[in-house]
């Protein structure tokens, strides 16, 4: 069984982190900070005014005397994370006043947590927009080298237990190139392996298998295989392959017998943002496989963002996914 009681399960008995929740004033997030506390799942900081944390857990008869709460504006870090960004933003036309201001927003500054090693991890989204949390990790937290891009995974947990997929990248590139797509396939790799800790068997998706179709949708798809079999030569990927190519054996041995990845693949790679994102939500949606995301991915620490509509046990799960990606 692959579960999410499983996940949890794992990130209790392998991983001791230090989570970040930036929006420590929704009683969502207090309330998924004292399960993750109790479950130790990990130790958490929230952030926000320690007044305004307290008051929205008394409002929701919830207990804050457990929990680690710092207001960014009283940090004694506050000042020496702005220098910090304005180092980093300065040539963007951010000015000293600019940096201490963004440092007083809490995803900003949960971000800064990461880079400068007070956190191994951050989730935020829940009050915020996407786009707000993305942008505090790209300019923050940063890309790991080698990597040319930011990009995202669904986790796709089947009702029975018995399949787990990622799915990739559904929230964040809207038209990767191939070398972006090449990255992309490899990160979601390494996503899946350090959460799951099974081999990914990686398959980039097109209308087309093996070249039955010729247009320069499926020419970009052939060349990110090329591209990632250079650049990954130890990672396990074909393309281009049809969904059922890719996950059914029997059409995977008719359509593209001698594939190593037809019929096996666990990471499905889309070709736009149109595609993944409709794709994921047809199977949660139809299918009713439960969608753990959007994980963002590439980064030199994990930082995720949140659904605005996400519920108290959305961001533990989440938590659990952020702990084990720390494993090695």
């Amino acid at each position: 069984m692959i579960t999410l009681e499983n996940i949890r399960k794992r990130a209790i008995e392998e991983t001791d982190i230090h989570l970040v929740l930036p929006e420590g004033e929704d009683p969502r997030v207090i309330q998924a900070a004292i399960t993750i506390e109790k479950e130790k799942i990990a130790r958490v900081t929230v952030l926000g005014d320690v007044n305004a944390v307290n008051n929205a857990a008394k409002n929701a008869g919830l207990s804050t005397k457990d929990l680690t709460i710092l207001n960014p504006l009283d940090s004694s870090d506050l000042d020496t994370f702005a220098s910090v960004y304005y180092e980093l933003r300065k040539k963007k036309g951010v000015s000293p006043e600019d940096a201490l201001d963004a440092m007083k927003d809490p995803t900003y500054f949960g971000a800064m947590m990461l880079r400068e090693d007070k956190a191994d991890a951050c989730i935020s989204g829940a009050a915020n927009a996407t786009s707000h949390v993305v942008r505090a990790a790209v300019t923050i937290v940063r890309t790991k080298p080698g990597i040319s891009l930011m990009s995202s995974d669904f986790l796709m947990f089947s009702p029975a237990g018995d399949k787990v997929y990622s799915f990739a990248d559904c929230a964040v590139n809207p038209d990767p190139n191939s070398e972006q797509l090449a990255d992309i396939a490899y990160a979601s790799a390494m996503t899946h392996k350090s959460i799951f800790n099974v081999e990914p068997v990686v398959a980039l998706l097109s209308f087309s298998t093996k070249g039955s179709a010729e247009h320069d949708l499926v020419y970009k798809v052939a060349r990110a295989l090329k591209i990632a079999q250079e650049k990954y030569p130890d990672l396990l990927i074909d393309g281009d392959l049809q969904l059922d190519a890719s996950i059914i054996p029997s059409v995977g041995s008719k359509k593209a017998p001698g594939s190593p990845v037809a019929g096996k693949a666990n990471v499905l790679i889309f070709p736009d943002l149109n595609a993944a994102n409709i794709g994921y939500k047809l199977v949660q949606r139809l299918a009713g496989y439960e969608a753990v995301g959007p994980i963002l991915q590439g980064l030199n620490k994990p930082m995720h963002d949140l659904s605005r509509g996400c519920s108290s046990e959305d961001i533990v799960n989440l938590a659990a996914v952020t702990a084990l990606q720390t494993i090695g």
